[in-house]
């Protein structure tokens, strides 16, 4: 189900106030008297919004798109807040050295303590989608609007992605995503407290879908396990994501076609990128797929661009040997051992834990979500809960989860 909001966005924008001001500020030259930050780098108010803005967005929505309208009513009615949108970029490490990040944050005006919700965004290929550069994506505006229910809304770009375009995405890597999205934390955590003044509840909330639903669970395992006294994470929301990569290539191998094969190459172009896979690219894909795939990942084509210069045969994208001895032949080690130190395996974790995947997936196959599921009982997480959500497909799921995501964590703030 996608919802679009720019037609929306322009006819309210006739009737009501919205002030909206551009003002960047640069901490690199701060003067005697600035904090001195370790995180943050710099911080721009792109957008703001009226509570009544917000809320007749919210019903416009509701009359359009009546299937969400009993999912977006609790939110509306939590409403009551402004927003200040801000892009922010921020330092974080990639393989031990210095990088440049950056994102979306939007934090509610008025009287109040508010906890952070992190949102992790699913897979994007186009450097012009990267949330801190189109802030007005229907997605992240919706989360957006979420930031008036009294939620400080942290969005990362991921490395890749606006400040750091200049570099390859490292999709679904582990160490690289744990650390840019704790970084943007605790980065927006200097910008309301040293130039906001805003006040922060000692509450953290993650959720994320797809690609995000995977980062989110390996940023709660990290939380968990590492930085527990840093972050107080209060709930997490899993949607729809690749958490054993291994059983994905597996489940991918063994169909006949395969809807989305950029993701298969995006992959391999991104763990190539990082050195942790020798595997020559044309024995994991044909020609003249294999000659493509390097060429394809360079932030200015989308999955469906991607996909139209790939297959959607099993057969002609991969390669036979691939197909038939990839677990035997030892050319492909470094590939299944990079795909199994991305993978997730299940804890005994105290979080409330929320996993949700549609039951028609055919991209990321809801078999994922039980299999950790199951783990997760095994380990003794009794906090841990799935939602099979019947009929929604990969692209279906995207805004039921979230809204579900999004009131359970309304439910536990209450």
């Amino acid at each position: 189900m996608k919802i679009k909001f720019n037609t929306l966005t322009k006819t309210l924008l006739l009737s009501l106030l919205i002030f909206s001001f551009s003002a960047c500020h640069n901490l690199f030259n701060n003067d005697d008297d600035e904090p001195v930050n370790e995180y943050l780098v710099s911080y721009e108010n792109v957008k703001s919004y009226l509570p009544v803005f917000v809320n007749q967005a919210f019903d416009k929505i509701s009359e359009e798109y009546p299937a969400v309208a009993p999912a977006i009513s609790p939110i509306k009615n939590r409403a009551e807040h402004g927003i200040m949108v801000y892009k922010i970029t921020y330092s974080t490490t990639f393989q031990g050295n210095p990088k440049l990040a950056s994102g979306l944050v939007c934090f509610p005006m008025g009287e109040g303590t508010f906890p952070i919700m992190s949102y992790q965004n699913g897979t994007n290929t186009l450097h012009s989608q990267a949330p801190s550069v189109n802030p007005n994506n229907e997605l992240y505006q919706m989360l957006e609007f979420v930031a008036s229910t009294g939620f400080v809304i942290s969005i990362p770009d991921y490395l890749g992605f606006g400040a750091s375009d200049n570099m390859f995405h490292p999709y679904l890597d582990k160490e690289s995503t744990v650390q840019s999205v704790l970084d943007m934390l605790r980065a927006v955590e200097e910008l309301a407290t040293n130039y906001l003044d805003i006040d922060l509840k000692n509450d953290l909330y993650i959720s994320g879908y797809s690609q995000g639903g995977w980062a989110t669970m390996q940023v709660q395992k990290a939380i968990e396990q590492q930085f527990s006294n840093e972050f107080n994470l209060k709930a997490s929301a899993c949607g729809a994501g690749p958490y054993d990569l291994s059983y994905i290539n597996e489940y991918i191998l063994s169909q006949t076609e395969y809807p989305m094969p950029y993701f298969t190459g995006y992959m391999l172009n991104s763990y190539t990128n990082l050195g942790d896979v020798t595997t020559p690219t044309d024995t994991v894909f044909n020609e003249p797929y294999a000659d493509k795939i390097s060429t394809l990942y360079d932030g200015s084509k989308s999955g469906e661009e991607i996909n139209a210069q790939l297959t959607t045969s099993v057969e002609d994208l991969f390669n036979a040997n691939y197909i038939e001895n990839y677990a035997t032949d030892s050319i492909y080690n470094s590939l299944m051992e990079t795909l199994e130190a991305n993978s997730i395996n299940a804890w005994g974790t105290s979080v409330p834990t929320r996993i949700y995947h549609g039951q028609d997936d055919d991209f990321v196959p809801a078999q994922v979500s039980q299999n950790i599921y199951q783990e997760f009982l095994g380990a003794g997480a009794n906090q841990v809960e799935i939602y099979p959500l019947p009929g929604l497909d990969h692209r279906d799921g995207i805004i039921p989860i979230g809204l579900a995501s999004v009131n359970w964590f309304l439910e536990l703030t209450e």
